[in-house]
Parts: C-alpha cells; structure tokens; sequence
C-alpha cells in the first residue's frame, strides 16, 4: 500500500448517517468506514480530518476556503491526492476558489458530496466517495480541483450545480467531462489543465470587496446604483444578457462609467448556463466595450466571482487584474 489520500471533511449532506434513533445527525470521520465497509479494503491509504467548525455549505466563506487551502498546503507533501467533502450548494464556488488559490497544483483535489445523506438507505454518497478516492489515490493523475458526482469528474471551476433533487446534481455547460466512471473510470487527459512547473503555491488572501449585479427587465436605477456605489467596493460581476447584453438606457450606462473611473473593475459573465460573451457583437453589448467593461468570455458566475477575490487580493494594479481576468489562469475560460 504505497499512495495515501487525505480526507477532509467541511460538512453538509454527506456527512449525516443515523443514530439509533433514527435521528440524522453528522457522523464523526472514523465513522464512515461503517457508513462504506467497501473502503477497509482499497488498496491505499486513507486519512482524514474536519475542520474546525463543520459547516452547512450555505454558511461558506472566505475564511473557510483559507482553512482548506491551509491544510493542503501542511500536508500536500504527505498525501498522493486529497478528497474534500462538501455541501452541494456551494461546491461549485469552493472548487473554483480553490482552484485560483493552489497555484501549480501537482496532485489532484477532488470535491465530493451527496443529496441524501449517507446514512439514507438510497444514498448516492457511497458511490461519489468511492469515485473520488479511486480518481484521488492518482492511479491517473488529475491535477487539478475537481468535482466528482454521480460517474463524472468535472473540472472545478467549470462546474455549477443544476438540480437540488436529481443525483445528477452537476454540470459542466462549456467544458466536456475529465473523466466519466462506469465498469471502469475512463480519463480524458487531452482536457487534463497541466501546471506550468512544479512550484506548488497556496494564496489565501482573497479580496472580499466585490458584488454580483444581476440584470433583469425591470431594474432600477436606485437599485444598480446602491450596489455600484457601496462603500470599499472594487470589482463587480455584471450577469448580463445572452452574449454579454445589457440595457442601452443612458442612465444605466452612466452609472457603469461612473463606476469605472472609480477604479472600480466591471466584469462581463452571461446569465446563460452555456455560450459565451461578445461584447460588441449587439449594440446592446457595444457601449460595455467602450467604458472598459471587461469580458468573461465562457466563465461561470462561480468562478468569475471567485477570480476577481484572488486577483484582486494578490494584485494593487487593477490594469493588472484586468489584464488577468482575460487570461485563462486554471483553464476556466476559453479565450
């Protein structure tokens, strides 16, 4: 038994089995060979450990993706691949943080989770903890942040979550699958996000002073302009019409231009699940492109959110950020 897979347990769903009982309640970590007998006989090492405050995953934040990015970085050394588990509202957002925070990342971070609780009869948590510890324990190695359910491994921050009742929970609109599980896992490695050198680096500090503007037909102008002008803000994801469009009214574009000579950074993300964003390819979109409003391209609203926190906490220049945000960094975008 030569690899080793590091457990880390955050909480939700997953981690519920029941008592005597019949109380559903979270279960305690050297528990769950109970809970799955089957991993008593994988074979490689598991470890496992939880964080300080096992949290509903509506409850994440910041601090708490600093937390799991800090114990795999202690024991990245230790460990061939590391299984996180996590609820699934949120999964999406911490596995594309994550994947901005672990830069050069050599081994793979797979996150997991269920929508019935493990110690439900019919629980799909058995099959997405197997899956991931077998596509973790590096047998093919996939460097990347991940998410692994039901039979397929998407990356990261590609990744949003579709159904709160269907086992099929996710999907991955603008980016094929890195692996699909069934009498036997099949890789696809020519999708596989390779790090450019083996300089693995952990960045926790992340820029909490950003909002999401979501466009509808009706918006107001006291409403876009309360978010615009909140206090300390510095970058904001604008969810936007199909292909990047948004109103032409001229008040709704002077506030943008105020916004920006503000130095605030105006991001362009569309609210369609696939697609991407061509800004200037409609007059609706044209006068984004000439007050600098910066394209999004194919990003998830997950992933664009969390890229602006990294890039805003590791760089003071915002042409530097802004430079950045067009750039592919973790392969989530297609430039």
């Amino acid at each position: 038994m030569n690899n080793a897979v590091l457990m880390i347990y955050t909480g939700g769903t997953i981690g519920m089995v029941q008592n005597e009982q019949g109380v559903l309640q979270p279960f305690k970590l050297d528990r769950i060979s109970d809970a799955i007998p089957l991993l008593k006989n994988v074979p490689y090492r598991i470890d496992s450990c939880q964080l300080e405050s096992i949290i509903d995953s509506s409850d994440m934040c910041v601090r708490v993706w600093s937390e799991i990015a800090q114990i795999i970085e202690n024991e990245y050394d230790k460990y061939d691949g590391f299984v996180v588990l996590h609820g699934t509202d949120t999964m999406a957002y911490t596995a594309s943080a994550l994947s901005f925070m672990l830069e050069n990342l050599g081994k793979p971070v797979v996150l997991t989770g269920s929508q019935l609780p493990l110690g439900m009869l019919r629980s799909d948590g058995r099959g997405n903890i197997v899956g991931a510890l077998e596509i973790a324990s590096q047998r093919v190695n996939i460097p990347e942040v991940s998410i692994f359910f039901e039979d397929k491994l998407y990356r990261g921050n590609r990744s949003t979550k579709i159904s709160a009742q269907n086992f099929d929970a996710f999907a991955s609109f603008n980016y094929p699958p890195l692996a699909t599980a069934g009498i036997d896992i099949s890789y696809n490695k020519h999708l596989v996000f390779y790090p450019e050198c083996d300089d693995f680096q952990v960045h926790k500090s992340l820029n909490e002073n950003v909002a999401i503007l979501t466009l509808f037909p009706g918006i107001t102008s006291k409403l876009v302009n309360s978010i615009l002008e909140t206090p300390d803000l510095e970058g904001v994801v604008i969810s936007s019409y199909g292909s990047g469009n948004a109103p032409t009214e001229g008040w709704f574009i002077d506030a943008l231009q105020k916004a920006a000579e503000r130095g605030i950074i105006l991001y362009d993300v569309t609210q369609c699940k696939s697609g991407t964003v061509r800004i200037g390819q409609y007059a609706t979109s044209y006068d984004l492109g000439r007050i600098g409003v910066v394209s999004g391209y194919d990003i998830t609203i997950e992933a664009a959110i969390t890229k602006l926190m990294y890039l805003l906490g590791r760089y003071s220049d915002k042409e530097q950020v802004r430079k950045m945000l067009k750039q592919s960094l973790r392969g989530e975008i297609t430039v």
